[in-house]
């Protein structure tokens, strides 16, 4: 009969306050769910009591109290024999529910900063096609013929965390688009350790990488250049590098890039999110010789892959 929210407020500490339950159950003339919790321990415990002096302490057990202040004592007892394991459950129950509280406010977060990506990268690519459409207008039909399969591959997949083998097929189609509008002069490498195919990374992580080497490394450099993807496993990490031979960045510039760029920033908010502080993006230029954007993550492989 009695709400469960008003059993797990039961408490202990009941006994404090029980003068206020009882005038508001007698002013409010109103059920006080506190007051009624007491009665069951407090009528067994009498029921009890009655039992034991009609059969003795051989058939039913029970403490036989020789004065008033023992009776009270052994109905409190009683009292808190109950109380006590409800507070400790009720503490278990709250720390659970902060605990899924905390779950889900990062993965909200995780939401929010996923799809920041996609439509910056989308907004990227629909420029590019916007000024090829009266230039080279067959050059356009090819981009946006191939950004819609990339599209639907997006659309298709509703999942935060990919294998690593995952996120290069959906990167070889982004650079198929990128090609289109470089040509030959933008070479790809890739040094791939077959150990790191499975492990597990978040969706959309290398992208906003590869774009941003393409974008202020490539895009500035005379006859073109060659971005190299590279990953490993390491100590119990993977590790993941970005590489190109661009124009690179004094540090300044490199400062002003971590916190302007929306596709870096992203990227280094989403790794702190999902891994914790230590986890972070790091990068690394030198004016003229090119940019490496390094991401090193606990490893996880799709076979050990379970959901938080």
């Amino acid at each position: 009969m009695c709400p469960k929210e008003a059993i797990w407020h039961f408490s202990p500490l009941f006994f404090t306050d029980l003068h206020r339950h009882a005038w508001r159950f007698v002013r409010r003339f109103q059920i006080d769910w506190q007051v009624v919790l007491l009665a069951p321990p407090v009528g067994l415990e009498l029921l009890r009591q009655a039992l034991g002096l009609r059969f003795g302490e051989d058939r039913l057990f029970h403490l036989a109290p020789t004065n008033l202040w023992l009776w009270g004592l052994v109905v409190l007892a009683s009292v808190l024999c109950v109380a006590i394991p409800i507070k400790i459950w009720n503490s278990a129950r709250i720390e659970h529910r902060l605990q899924e509280q905390e779950q889900l406010l990062m993965a909200a977060k995780v939401e929010a900063l996923a799809s920041q990506i996609n439509p910056h990268f989308l907004f990227n690519t629909l420029t590019s096609i916007s000024s090829l459409i009266r230039s080279q207008p067959e050059t356009a039909r090819m981009l946006i013929v191939k950004l819609s399969g990339l599209l639907r591959r997006l659309l298709r997949s509703h999942e935060h965390f990919v294998t690593l083998r995952e996120e290069l097929a959906s990167i070889d189609e982004y650079l198929d688009i990128e090609k289109v509008r470089f040509g030959p002069s933008l070479i790809i490498s890739k040094d791939i350790g077959p150990d790191s195919l499975d492990v597990v990374v978040p969706s959309m992580l290398l992208q906003p990488l590869v774009e941003n080497s393409i974008k202020h490394g490539l895009s500035r450099r005379v006859g073109g250049g060659c971005i190299t993807i590279r990953s490993r496993r390491e100590h119990g990490h993977a590790i993941i590098e970005v590489i190109d031979n661009g124009s690179g960045m004094s540090e300044e510039a490199l400062d002003r890039a971590r916190v302007v760029g929306i596709g870096l920033r992203n990227v280094d908010e989403r790794l702190r999110v999902i891994y914790g502080e230590n986890y972070f993006l790091k990068l690394r230029s030198t004016p003229g010789e090119g940019t490496c954007a390094r991401i090193e993550i606990p490893e996880l492989v799709v076979s050990q892959q379970a959901t938080a």
